[in-house]
Parts: structure tokens; C-alpha cells; sequence
């Protein structure tokens, strides 16, 4: 009995079980391969089921059923540009915590995490290159950047947008996405409505087009601003679009809103946006409203040339 305990106790504390002793090398079938990838599958936020990560990469990040998944700049640039080229415009470094905002963590410690996470400066990239064929300005919000909020940077970056736009005489073009406003900035982000307001009165002085392709999420003081002051408004299927979110609205007016509120179709419907456009058909769609409006810019300004 003893040397049975002993044999017990022996062979615990060495960890083997049954199936190491019958079979030795089922732990090394079973083992970890280091060349397989992390991630290898991704998780439908609407069914549950495991898609394969190349499959969705290959579908431009858009599920089976249809679902837009949210995604960076980079990838955004990629689809949007011809041949998946552009130049990168960096934008103007901004004051960081200028109210040296603390809540549970420091505002300096949110953004080191974000930048870790998303490998950007700030919200907003800028990159510069052509869509079908038509030279264009590209502004992109990066949700998964503190939720694409508006703050100084982001504000800095849609006016140096702006800017580069009017210097290479080329349409911008902004993708939204965005809680709304950085609260950790409080009325130094409010501000950054006014400003981008008015770098879009300027292009619009420059008879420059101006258009806005709404994602999802966009909301907040993005929507009170320029994500609404396009001369067209093109949005992705689904996207939800609004000041407030829906439940905030229930809430206050106490009454159940309208099925598919705020998402993209339902504003067409009412006349808050020009169109729903699929991914994988917005650099055509894009390409074709840049060059109609900007013929008609050079059409217009050609009485003015030869009246000089």
C-alpha cells in the first residue's frame, strides 16, 4: 500500500497522467504550431459564427450578411485609392492635454494606449492620390482611435486636409467616424466645429467639391459639423448617423423610435443623405461624382479665364 502511495504521489508531482504513459506522443501532436497566426478567425458581431480572417480581408472587411465591419485608415486608403497608392500627408502637431484632464486615468496615458493600439498620431489621417483617375484629398476618422473623438489634433488634421486640398487645387474627400466630441479636451474640442466649418468655406470660395462619406458610427458634434456640410453625402450601408444615439432619444422623448432609426437607409428616405454606397463600389462612385463636379468647375471657369 505504501509503495502504491508513494508510486501516486510520485507520479503527481511529476504531472503524468494515463495518457502520457499510453501515449507519450500525443503532446507533441497536439502542440502549438509557431507558424500558425493569431487570429486566424474572426467573430460575425451579428450571427456569432467564426469567419476565416483571409476570406474577410479578401471581402473588404464586409460579412457574409453584409455587415461593414469598422476599419483604420490604412486599409480605408487602400480600397479607396487607385492601385492602393497615395502619399501620406502628415498633420500639425497639436497641444496634448492642454486642461490637464484626469478621470479614473490620465488623458496622457489614454493616448499613449490608443497610439499603441492603432499605431497613428491621432484620429484623423490625410493621405493624397487619385480615385479614378481624379486627383483627390482623402480624410479619414479612425474610430478604434478613443472612438474617432474630435479633439485638437483631429481638428488640426481635417484643416491641414482642407489646406492641402486648396494648395493641390484637388476635391476632399472625408470618411467620418466618430463618438462625437473629446471630452477629456472639453471646450477646446467644441471649438474644433467653428474651425472646420470654416476651412470648408473655404473650398467651397475655391469652387473646390467637398464630400462626405458617412461609416459607422458618426455622431455626436463630427455629425453637428462637418460630416453634414457636404455638396454630397454618400454613406455605407447600415451606418449609424446621428446627434444623439437612439437610446438617449427614447429616453428623453419616452416613445419607441421607428425601426432602422438613424442608419443610413432610413436618412435617405429622408433626404439627409445622397446615397448608400457598398465598399467595394465606393471608389467607382467616388470616381465618378469627383470628376462630374470638378468638370463643372473648370466648365465654369472657363467664361471667367477668357473674360480676363
Amino acid at each position: 500500500m505504501a509503495d502504491r502511495e508513494e508510486t501516486g504521489r510520485g507520479g503527481k508531482g511529476r504531472g503524468s497522467g494515463w495518457l502520457a504513459r499510453f501515449a507519450p506522443g500525443v503532446r507533441n501532436l497536439v502542440k502549438k504550431n509557431p507558424d500558425t497566426p493569431e487570429n486566424l478567425w474572426v467573430k460575425d458581431p451579428d450571427t456569432g459564427q467564426l469567419l476565416y480572417r483571409a476570406d474577410l480581408e479578401a471581402a473588404q472587411w464586409v460579412t457574409p450578411g453584409g455587415r461593414h465591419m469598422r476599419i483604420g485608415s490604412e486599409l480605408r486608403f487602400r480600397y479607396t485609392f487607385d492601385d492602393g497608392v497615395w502619399e501620406a500627408i502628415p498633420a500639425p502637431p497639436a497641444p496634448e492635454d492642454p486642461l490637464q484632464f484626469s478621470d479614473d486615468k490620465p488623458y496622457p496615458d489614454r493616448l499613449a494606449a490608443a497610439r499603441r493600439s492603432t499605431g497613428a498620431q491621432d484620429a484623423v489621417s490625410i493621405g493624397y492620390g487619385k480615385i479614378r483617375a481624379t486627383a483627390a484629398v482623402v480624410m479619414v476618422q479612425d474610430f478604434a482611435f478613443m472612438g474617432g473623438s474630435l479633439g485638437m489634433a483631429a481638428g488640426e488634421g481635417f484643416v491641414a486636409a482642407a489646406e492641402a486640398a486648396l494648395a493641390r487645387q484637388a476635391p476632399l474627400v472625408a470618411f467620418t467616424a466618430a463618438g462625437g466630441a473629446r471630452m477629456q479636451e472639453g471646450a477646446l474640442s467644441l471649438m474644433q466645429m467653428a474651425r472646420t466649418t470654416l476651412a470648408i468655406e473655404r473650398l467651397r470660395a475655391a469652387h473646390l467639391p467637398y464630400v462626405v462619406v458617412l461609416t459607422d458610427p458618426t455622431t455626436g458634434g463630427v455629425t453637428a459639423s462637418y460630416a453634414m456640410l457636404g455638396d454630397i453625402h454618400l454613406a455605407e450601408p447600415n451606418a449609424l448617423i446621428g446627434f444623439a444615439g437612439p437610446r438617449v432619444i427614447e429616453q428623453t422623448i419616452r416613445e419607441t423610435l421607428p425601426p432602422g432609426f438613424q442608419r443610413s437607409e432610413y436618412l435617405v428616405e429622408k433626404g439627409m443623405v445622397d446615397r448608400v454606397v457598398a465598399r467595394r463600389d465606393l471608389p467607382e462612385v467616388l470616381g465618378q461624382v469627383l470628376s462630374m463636379l470638378m468638370s463643372g468647375r473648370d466648365r465654369a471657369a472657363a467664361p471667367e479665364t477668357a473674360a480676363r
